[in-house]
């Protein structure tokens, strides 16, 4: 079937799909890298992990519901000084929950020189915790300001609509999703690849050591690999509405008309 959006399906930003889609993401990147790479470099598939306190995301710890007391049975306890007589009772106590911090691990690639393992570019893939205020942010902007006062390359893909996007100076205009490409010896200058929600995702560079030639990354072909494996046309509820922030007016009806051959056949059965 083919995918409903010339680029980016924003209905992936459900958590029930994100997590699974950015996983898949990266490895099918890492793939796509690696036959264009001479015999000096490899990618590598790293982890990133922090606790995080985010209530959202936490993990609760509840009170039993059986409170088991020494010889009793009941959900209150007298203390009986005679048969018709109780001068105290102790009620059960309140079921409360608290917060525990949550360990939460975020994949991201490596392209590392053979010789001398370092780290030649970082390759990011953003997922929601980064673009919201809170610990997965701070972990984030801390390694991106390391990166970007390195002699490493930066390549930061965001293909979310939602959150907080990270700091960029001179963008003349925001767009849904977009693409940086930061060449440690081109900065404070850099290349930024703006996409639309209904714009194809864009084709972009791997920077390497200079005046190397450099790994082309067909995003939307990659897009359209994972979408067909991981069989979203048919998992994919389009009968309801887009996951926020909210569309424009002209996005919506643009929405509406690529969304209605879909809805339409899910209406009758078709």
């Amino acid at each position: 079937m083919p995918l409903p959006f010339p680029g980016m399906n924003p209905y992936l930003e459900q958590p029930i799909f994100w997590s699974s889609f950015h996983s898949r993401l990266i490895v099918a990147i890492a793939d796509f890298i690696e036959p264009q790479l001479n015999t000096g470099y490899y990618v590598e598939v790293e982890t990133r992990t922090y606790e995080s306190d985010d209530n959202e995301d936490g993990v609760l710890i509840g009170i039993p519901d059986a409170i088991v007391f020494s010889g009793q049975s009941n959900a209150t306890i007298g203390e009986q000084l005679s048969d018709d007589s109780v001068v105290a009772t102790q009620s059960r106590p309140e079921r409360v929950s608290v917060p525990i911090p949550l360990q939460i691990k975020e994949r991201y690639l490596e392209v590392r020189e053979i010789a001398t393992d370092e780290v030649i570019t970082v390759i990011e893939v953003l997922s929601p915790k980064n673009k919201r205020t809170g610990d997965g942010r701070t972990a984030y902007e801390k390694k991106r300001r390391a990166i970007l006062a390195s002699t490493t390359h930066l390549v930061e893909i965001d293909l979310l609509r939602g959150g907080k996007p990270m700091a960029i100076l001179g963008v003349k205009s925001p767009s849904a999703y977009r693409v940086l490409v930061s060449r440690s010896y081109q900065r404070p200058t850099a290349d930024l690849y703006s996409i639309t929600l209904l714009q194809e995702l864009s084709l972009f560079p791997i920077p390497l050591k200079l005046n190397e030639k450099e790994p082309l990354v067909d995003l939307q072909e990659i897009f359209s690999g994972i979408s067909e494996r991981a069989r979203y046309a048919s998992r994919i509820d389009y009968n309801q509405p887009i996951p926020p922030p909210k569309l424009s007016e002209k996005e919506q009806q643009q929405v509406k008309e690529l969304l209605a051959p879909i809805r339409d056949r899910n209406r009758f059965g078709q």
